[in-house]
């Protein structure tokens, strides 16, 4: 599947790839977590390799590098605010806070999203797809509830809250500013590779600022897990994600953000041995008759 003809794929293929990738995710990134790279190095690293590789992608489809002097600074925020300090910013708050308090808060996205795309272009949420949405968010809730109510126990968990709040708002920002290039006609792989570009330039510069270097761990799992969350997770993914965000609205495209958490914990259920509670698989369940519904058609 190659994400520069993602324009003539199906839409839910737009959705389902980028669920099933960002899912495997959860599970690739414990090889990054095992090695003694820095964080911080880590999603430097990664960034930019995916924009090494949005840029030969780029240039095998005959699409110049060169872009307006006025998308760079649209794409010089978007790498800073939403692949540096975003990714950075989930990483350090489930630290803090059970990384299932962390997925809920990210579900919010889908109502930041249709709030900003109302207020910025005028498009119209239905009152169906908010409470669809809304129940959708409630299953994920449950499916992490045993992490949620032991939050308040940890002793940084507001920190661990703000953080998580962060890079929510900071994936809405960047988001926006990525489909405000589209919307004026600019080809959404050169622009991803500038905006991953400049943020692994962050991030890099940032570790070495520090004190933490550029280390780099050349086992195979960590090099195999690294070429996988920058093949599949940011290049793919996040190409076929805007593909679906300019086809069916940014609030629409966040859904994908509910439905990851699901797949995610199938997958750990498989390899890590995570065993689901009554309360978990009713949540699943809502979850997905809730996507059903926000996800229909309007009838006219």
């Amino acid at each position: 599947m190659a994400a520069g003809n993602s324009s003539r794929l199906p839409t839910w293929l737009l959705f389902l790839a980028p669920v099933l990738i960002w899912a495997s995710t959860w599970h690739i990134i414990l090889y990054q977590l095992a090695s003694t790279v820095p964080v911080l190095t880590s999603v430097g690293w990664r960034f930019l390799l995916s924009a090494l590789l949005l840029a030969g992608m780029a240039l095998a489809r005959g699409q110049s590098l060169r872009l307006p002097g006025y998308a760079h600074l649209y794409m010089l925020a978007t790498g800073v605010i939403q692949y540096a300090g975003n990714y950075w910013a989930v990483y350090e708050a489930e630290r803090y806070v059970p990384s299932g308090l962390v997925a809920v808060l990210f579900c919010l996205l889908v109502f930041m999203n249709a709030l900003a795309a109302w207020l910025l272009w005028r498009q119209p949420v239905s009152r169906r797809f908010l409470a669809a949405s809304s129940g959708a968010v409630l299953g994920v809730a449950l499916i992490f509830w045993p992490e949620l109510a032991v939050t308040g126990e940890r002793p940084d968990a507001l920190l661990g809250l703000g953080l998580s709040f962060f890079a929510v708002v900071a994936a809405c920002v960047g988001g926006f500013f990525t489909l405000a290039l589209q919307r004026r006609g600019l080809p959404i792989v050169p622009v991803l590779a500038w905006s991953m570009g400049y943020g692994a330039l962050f991030l890099l510069l940032l570790s070495l600022a520090t004190g933490r270097g550029l280390p780099f761990d050349w086992t195979p799992s960590y090099v195999a897990s690294l070429v996988y969350l920058a093949a599949f997770g940011s290049v793919i993914a996040f190409t076929l994600y805007f593909q679906l965000a300019e086809r069916k609205g940014p609030a629409q495209a966040a859904l994908i953000g509910v439905m990851v958490p699901v797949i995610a914990l199938m997958v750990s259920a498989a390899l890590e041995g995570w065993q689901a509670t009554p309360l978990a698989i009713g949540g699943m369940a809502l979850c997905l008759v809730s996507l059903f519904v926000a996800t229909r058609p309007q009838r006219p």
